[in-house]
């Protein structure tokens, strides 16, 4: 996929629930950054849900912790030993250690500790997914990802990228349907099929 389909997911905090935590002089936040099985509504008649094999090799990458999905504010990477991630049987499970001298980072901490914080998002492509058409509904798991970057977020939803992404494929899945049975059909009433 390219850039503009990246899709960007959102965890309600109903599901996962910020922490913040400071161990020997170290603050942390901590928390779900995708649970496994839960539908997520991208709009009414239209569901999304991760798998949980959807992070499998994905959690060796170069991944990011980020602020608002803002590349700028670097909370943390994994690669730096700053962001520890991991799955366990509810979903993808995240740690980032804060910079205290970083004051974007300490901030946050401290609007994630007062509870004006507390949901989350990550950005990924999809390398492997099951489309379900349930007839009044559609449903897609996603079952494997590319994984880039999780986001402790103020506002979870972006309707410019997997809502929109979305809404096109359906688009382009029911068209692709459509001219499928129209062929069949011409090939039906000139006897060919």
């Amino acid at each position: 996929m390219n850039e503009e389909n990246r899709l960007i997911y959102q965890v309600r905090s109903t599901q996962s629930k910020f922490e913040t935590r400071e161990a020997d002089g170290e603050m942390y936040i901590s928390g779900y950054f995708a649970v496994f099985n839960s539908e997520y509504e991208m709009w009414p008649g239209a569901v999304e849900s991760i798998a949980d094999s959807a992070f499998e090799g994905a959690l060796a990458d170069d991944i990011r912790c980020l602020i608002d999905h803002e590349t700028r504010l670097v909370l943390g990477r994994n690669k730096a030993g700053t962001l520890t991630l991991k799955t366990d049987s509810r979903g993808l499970w995240g740690e980032v250690r804060i910079n205290p001298n970083d004051q974007d980072a300490v901030n946050l901490y401290e609007r994630v500790k007062r509870g004006d914080v507390d949901q989350c998002s990550f950005g990924f492509d999809i390398l492997d997914e099951e489309f379900v058409d349930r007839g009044d509904s559609v449903k897609w798991i996603i079952k494997k990802v590319k994984l880039y970057e999780v986001s402790v977020v103020t506002f979870p939803a972006y309707e410019e990228t997997s809502v929109s992404a979305r809404k096109r494929q359906l688009g382009e899945r029911k068209q692709k349907s459509l001219a499928a049975w129209k062929q069949r059909t011409l090939k039906a009433l000139k006897g060919e099929a």
